[in-house]
């Protein structure tokens, strides 16, 4: 099978199993400019399923560093509120979301760290009103990634940039099932395996789930009325999705107040440009206490500061070790790509989704059984080959759920 064909099957899972769009809806689509070959195959395939209109808002990595190496010191605290203004009134108005990752993963690792937090502040504050139809699943919406030279070159710097290029194309095909011989058949039978395991755990109704390996000895108290999730979802407006291409985990809400103990990260984060490994952290009533890091640890404490729920969880997830991203043996520094290559955990805003009947909850509500509120989410890796996870019921009894990084129910 040729690129180009696997180019455009990617573009259709986009459409069909990404989005699961519905005629007469509008896209908006965000992506970088390297992405052109693959936007214009995805609004085609949009069309062809019945959009009403596609509208794409292209990133530039080298404007986007023009900002930071000549922008004024004031400038770091704005963003373009109208941009995400409008988004969400698009969004209200029932159009789906599509973002396509792909950009530098380095591309402000040589800037200011308290330009890109006073930045990444703006923007995230800016922004809520349009994540907030994004996080409360009120449409359908999907990521995937295009494999931009600047990306490539990170993840297979010791090849020719051809060759660097082709190697992540390749991987990305791969995770994303695109070459199988029917890959929306591929996705179905794989949605339905994600499927059968939340619905293991939702009759379960764990209390805690116990993570134990190497460094790492972490409770993780489950929210109230938790549910889990994972794989294809029914958004609220009765569309079923795939958030994320690819993916291979299940994941449900941490109760904020309730994560105690150690825990040691299992694989590189890659943030804004900056590579944070070795994170070490120490959680009480719910709260990271201690926080340490091999590299990148002032870059660490500037996330933890963003505001008051940055320093709590918003997302656990379960994901075995033996998953294809895993078994790839490759690092992606892109958390699509990582997240699902072990368990991991996210500082930050939770899933409204993630909790039963959360559609017809207050504010203070969501926030009492649990859910955690921040500007931010962020996902770091927890789980390995070395790692044990168990869930645990109410009264405290204990039951297997994972050896070393597999799943044992």
């Amino acid at each position: 099978m040729d690129f180009e064909t696997k180019l455009d099957r990617l573009a259709e899972v986009a459409v069909k199993v990404g989005l699961g769009l519905r005629a007469g809806q509008e896209v908006v689509m965000t992506a970088p400019l390297e992405a052109l070959p693959l936007t214009r195959l995805i609004t085609r395939h949009a069309y062809k399923a019945g959009a009403s209109l596609v509208t794409t808002f292209y990133g530039d990595d080298q404007s986007t560093l023009a900002r930071f190496e000549y922008g004024a010191p004031e400038s770091f605290d704005t963003a373009p509120a109208w941009l995400f203004e409008g988004m969400a009134k698009a969004y209200g108005d029932g159009a789906a979301r599509l973002a396509i990752a792909g950009d530098d993963p380095a591309l402000l690792a040589a800037q200011d760290p308290e330009k890109v937090s006073r930045a990444n502040r703006a923007r995230s504050k800016a922004y809520l009103p349009a994540l907030k139809h994004i996080v409360d699943f009120h449409i359908n919406w999907s990521i995937l990634s295009f494999a931009s030279p600047s990306w490539a070159k990170m993840v297979f710097p010791d090849v020719p940039l051809e060759t660097a290029v082709a190697k992540l194309w390749d991987a990305i095909f791969a995770a994303s099932r695109i070459d199988e011989a029917d890959p929306v058949a591929a996705w179905n039978a794989h949605n339905a395996r994600l499927r059968d395991r939340k619905t293991f755990l939702n009759e379960r109704r764990y209390s805690a789930l116990r993570f134990r390996g190497p460094g790492t000895d972490l409770t993780v108290g489950l929210a109230d009325r938790h549910e889990w999730a994972g794989g294809s979802e029914a958004a609220r407006n009765g569309i079923v999705c795939n958030p994320n291409i690819p993916t291979e985990e299940v994941f449900t809400t941490p109760h904020a107040q309730r994560v105690e103990g150690r825990v040691t990260s299992t694989k590189p984060l890659s943030y804004q440009g900056t590579l944070i490994q070795g994170i070490a952290v120490r959680f009480e009533a719910g709260r990271i206490v201690e926080a340490t890091a091999r590299t990148g640890e002032t870059v660490l404490h500037k996330v933890l500061e963003t505001d008051a729920g940055a320093a709590r969880l918003g997302e656990v997830a379960l994901v075995p070790n033996s998953s294809p991203i895993s078994r790839s043996g490759i690092l992606f520094y892109n958390t699509l790509f990582d997240e699902n290559a072990a368990s991991h955990i996210a500082l930050g805003q939770a899933y409204n989704k993630c909790i039963t009947g959360f559609e017809t909850m207050s504010e203070e509500e969501l926030v009492e059984v649990g859910a955690n509120r921040s500007l931010i989410h962020i996902d770091w890796m927890i789980g390995s080959g070395e790692v044990d996870v168990d869930g645990v019921s109410a009264s405290g009894e204990a039951e297997g759920l994972m050896r070393a990084g597999e799943w044992v129910i």
